[in-house]
């Protein structure tokens, strides 16, 4: 079998028409080293290997590497064979920029996105920061058990199944829905079997499946404001006519007696995205009953309900009444890590063909494998075992926030709907602060921290001024550091009182 490096000589060889054999691939060898093809400190194949692959005698490929090799292309190591300089001598023959010559201006061609692709970047609020104090959500991938998780993923790569190998069109793995389903039943009182249980990646792609087949573009979505900006991306994107209602103490404030009837309804019942409200009962049933009246689906996201941390945990929405017109989902991405990429929806049974054929016609499923090995990481316990230990973890490291609030700050700072659960809580700051300012203050101070005010769809009376402080994946020993920025960072913005130094 050629390597690539063989398959690109006898590609450039064609081009080199002129001068010996020998000349014609030093300059090939040469071109691809100056063309980064070989980079610097790359091995070259054995001169035997590469005279076999190009059909040459081995003689000619040795006279080309001692040739390169006195006019400093490649470095000979004995014992080691040779390797690519990694400084090449044509480097040093570059000529030096100069500012005298006027430089050409380079015309860079315009292209237009479409108006959806406009829209979806304009609103875009992604950050680029995904780890470190104090970043909203994020958990302390470093703790997760990887040796346990490495090991189950080695044991099955070594023997894989076919249909762990190809596109999957059944919503995904089947041991991982079973595993899902016998968890949902106990840890959260979600009503469903395997069969209902289509995996995604994360929660995007779940609110983008449920958007996309049960509303059309301009079908009224209710969505809680302040809420997750991935939500209204996701709707904006798909031509919703989203419609934010407030949020109070006990969570959303539906229109009892709506005049246009929405389609879906988003909701985080147990732990509202930003604030941290628990949605009370009473609630829940005007939203049951509201989605019964107007043939709508209640969609709950239940992104992060296994970390409460006082208390016993709220059950799902889903399980309140049996066949509710509810879609519930879930993702692995707070209580595993991200970059995983697993998430799930759970959907009533009369939904699961349609949906379940929408998602292999949108998305194409597939990690079977990394699905399969986290069923049985499940089942042998190991999933509830971490999700245990990281709930006293983060409980810890919660509460140490919360002093440090409290001492330096006060208690008026606490958001006074905390409900002492998820990974960030919320710093209430006085209407004068402009969090915006602040938060990117911080940030280039390396603290970073998400304003509150633009959870909020629109720039109204209602929008609060905070700061969301993920404490998740901060240890102590580095949170009074980042707090005492922080704490700068308010006397400089907002004029607030705090102590000059921290102890």
């Amino acid at each position: 079998m050629r390597s690539l490096l063989g398959d690109y000589v006898l590609q450039r060889l064609q081009q080199e028409q002129v001068g010996t054999l020998q000349q014609r691939l030093f300059r090939c060898l040469r071109y691809a080293m100056l063309e980064g093809i070989l980079a610097p400190k790359t091995r070259l194949p054995a001169s035997r290997d590469l005279a076999q692959e190009i059909k040459m005698s081995r003689n000619t490929v040795l006279r080309t590497y001692d040739q390169l090799q006195a006019e400093g292309y490649v470095e000979a190591r004995t014992g080691r064979g040779t390797w690519v300089a990694e400084h090449l001598p044509d480097d040093y023959l570059s000529l030096p920029k100069t500012t005298s010559a006027p430089q050409a201006q380079v015309v860079q061609p315009y292209f237009q996105l479409s108006q959806r692709g406009s829209q979806l970047v304009g609103y875009a609020a992604a950050s680029p920061h995904q780890w470190g104090a104090f970043v909203p959500g994020a958990p302390d991938v470093t703790e997760f058990p990887h040796h346990i998780f490495s090991r189950i993923q080695a044991k099955l790569s070594k023997s894989p199944q076919v249909e762990q190998l190809i596109y999957s069109s059944a919503g995904g793995c089947a041991s991982l829905r079973q595993a899902l389903a016998e968890h949902l039943r106990v840890a959260r009182s979600v009503q469903c079997d395997a069969e209902q249980i289509i995996i995604t990646e994360g929660i995007h792609q779940a609110i983008d499946l449920v958007t996309r087949t049960l509303s059309d573009v301009g079908d009224r979505v209710w969505i809680e404001d302040p809420a997750y900006w991935g939500v209204r991306n996701n709707l904006r994107v798909n031509g919703a006519d989203i419609y934010p209602l407030p949020v109070d103490a006990e969570g959303i404030v539906p229109e009892l007696n709506p005049t246009k009837s929405p389609k879906l309804i988003f909701v985080t019942p147990s732990h509202q995205y930003p604030l941290g409200v628990h949605l009370s009962l009473a609630r829940r049933k005007q939203l049951l009953q509201i989605a019964q009246q107007h043939d709508s689906w209640v969609v709950e996201d239940d992104y992060d309900s296994e970390f409460r941390f006082s208390g016993l945990p709220y059950p799902s929405l889903q399980g309140l009444e049996k066949d509710s017109r509810v879609i519930y989902m879930g993702t692995f991405s707070k209580t595993i890590y991200p970059a995983l990429r697993i998430g799930y929806v759970v959907v009533p049974k009369a939904l699961c063909t349609p949906l379940r054929t929408a998602a292999a016609e949108l998305y194409r499923g597939g990690h079977l494998l990394v699905q399969r090995a986290l069923a049985e990481f499940i089942k042998e316990g190991h999933y509830e075992a971490h999700i245990r230990r990281m709930r006293l973890l983060y409980a810890k490291r919660r509460n140490y926030l919360i002093e440090l609030i409290r001492r330096y700050l006060g208690d008026a700072f606490l958001h006074e709907f905390d409900d002492a659960s998820g990974l960030h809580l919320v710093l209430k700051l006085p209407v004068h602060i402009d969090d915006v300012a602040l938060a990117q203050k911080a940030l280039a101070q390396g603290v970073k921290v998400r304003p509150l005010s633009q959870y909020y769809m629109y720039s109204h009376a209602r929008a609060q001024r905070g700061l969301l402080l993920g404490f998740a994946c901060v240890d102590e020993s580095d949170m009074m550091s980042a707090f005492a920025v922080l704490l700068a960072c308010l006397r400089e913005i907002g004029g607030v009182v705090v102590p000059l130094k921290l102890n």
